[in-house]
C-alpha cells in the first residue's frame, strides 16, 4: 500500500457500524481519501438462493438494496465529515466474504476497513469464518477492526518474518504499508522480529542484516526494531501485548489452504491474544482467486 485516496468501508449493521465509519473518517482526514460505505446482506441473499418459490425473488432482492442503501444513508448523517466525499453501496450476495470481495474488485479501494466480526464465550474476540475467508480473498489491504478507540497519537507495529521460508518481497510489502500509513496519521512506528531457533550463525547474521536494511529503507530508528528469539506463535503475542499497540501489520496469508488451517497459526494468536487492530498485507504478486 502506497496510497491512500480510496476507503472501501464495510457496515454490518449488528457490528460497531460507528466505530467502523469514525476510524474511516479519521483516515480518510489525514490522506484526504474518498469512502465508499458498503452493506452485504448475505443472510437474505442466502434466502433467496434456497427459496423453494421462485416468484418474487428479484423484487425482494430489490428491496432488500433499497433498505440498505437507506440505512447506509442514515449513517452517513450521523457522522460529521466536511470535505470528505461519502458514497454508498448495497448488494445482496452470499457467501459474505465473496461480496465484500467483489466489491473490492469493482471499486479497486487502496483500503477495506471491516469490524472483527467473530465472538467467543471465553475471549473478547476472535475471528469467524467469513473473517478469515476475507482476509485470504480480499485484493485490497484489509483493516480488522476490533473496537478500541483509537487515542490521539497511534502507536503502530509492523510484524515480519525476514528468514528464507519467508513468501518474497511480504516482509518488505508490511513494513512499506505500516510506514505509509504511520506518517500519514502521525503514528509511531515500529518494527519486530522473532528469530526462530536452529539457524547457525552466518544465517542468523543475515537475517539481521537483512531486517536492519528493511528498517533503514523506510526509516525506522534502531531503537525501534525488536528482536525476539523463539518461535513468533511463542513470543509475539505476549511481547505485542506489553507494547499496547494501536494496529499491527502482518501478513494475511496463510502456507495452508482452508480456513481451518489457519487455527493455531500467529495471526490466530495474535487476533486472540491482543485487543488492537489489524492491518493484513499481501505480497504484490498475490492474486485474488475470486477474480477469475
Amino acid at each position: 500500500m502506497d496510497k491512500l485516496t480510496s476507503i472501501l468501508a464495510i457496515i454490518d449493521p449488528s457490528d460497531e457500524p460507528l466505530q467502523v465509519l469514525g476510524k474511516a473518517v479519521a483516515l480518510a482526514r489525514d490522506f484526504g481519501s474518498r469512502i465508499e460505505l458498503f452493506l452485504c446482506d448475505a443472510e437474505r441473499a442466502y434466502a433467496l438462493e434456497h427459496a423453494y418459490e421462485p416468484s418474487g425473488i428479484e423484487e425482494f432482492r430489490q428491496a432488500c438494496l433499497v433498505d440498505g442503501r437507506r440505512y447506509l444513508e442514515g449513517l452517513r448523517e450521523c457522522v460529521s465529515a466536511p470535505g470528505i466525499d461519502i458514497a454508498v453501496e448495497a448488494a445482496c450476495e452470499s457467501p459474505f466474504y465473496a461480496g465484500v470481495a467483489h466489491k473490492a474488485l469493482r471499486s479497486r479501494p487502496d483500503l477495506v476497513i471491516k469490524a472483527a466480526s467473530g465472538r467467543h464465550p471465553l475471549r473478547r474476540y476472535t475471528l469467524d469464518v467469513n473473517d478469515w475467508e476475507l482476509a485470504r480473498s480480499c485484493p485490497a489491504s484489509l483493516l480488522l477492526l476490533r473496537g478500541r478507540p483509537w487515542p490521539a497519537q497511534l502507536r503502530m507495529a509492523a510484524a515480519v518474518d525476514v528468514s528464507v521460508q519467508e513468501t518474497a518481497g511480504l516482509a518488505r510489502a508490511i513494513v512499506h504499508a505500516a510506514e505509509y500509513l504511520s506518517l500519514g496519521c502521525r503514528a509511531q512506528l515500529e518494527v519486530i522480529y522473532s528469530d526462530r531457533q536452529g539457524a547457525d550463525v552466518d544465517e542468523h547474521r543475515r537475517r539481521i542484516a537483512d531486517l536492519q536494511q528493511l528498517a533503514c529503507e523506510f526509516k525506522v530508528p534502531a531503537e525501534r526494531v525488536h528482536v525476539l528469539q523463539g518461535e513468533p506463535e511463542a513470543t509475539l503475542p505476549a511481547f505485542a501485548a506489553d507494547r499496547h499497540y494501536d494496529i499491527l501489520a502482518l501478513g494475511a496469508l496463510t502456507h495452508r489452504t482452508g480456513p481451518a488451517a489457519l487455527i493455531g497459526t500467529l495471526t490466530s494468536k495474535l487476533v486472540d491474544a491482543l485487543d488492537c487492530d489489524f492491518l493484513l498485507i499481501k505480497p504484490a504478486s498475490y492474486h485474488c482467486p475470486l477474480a477469475d
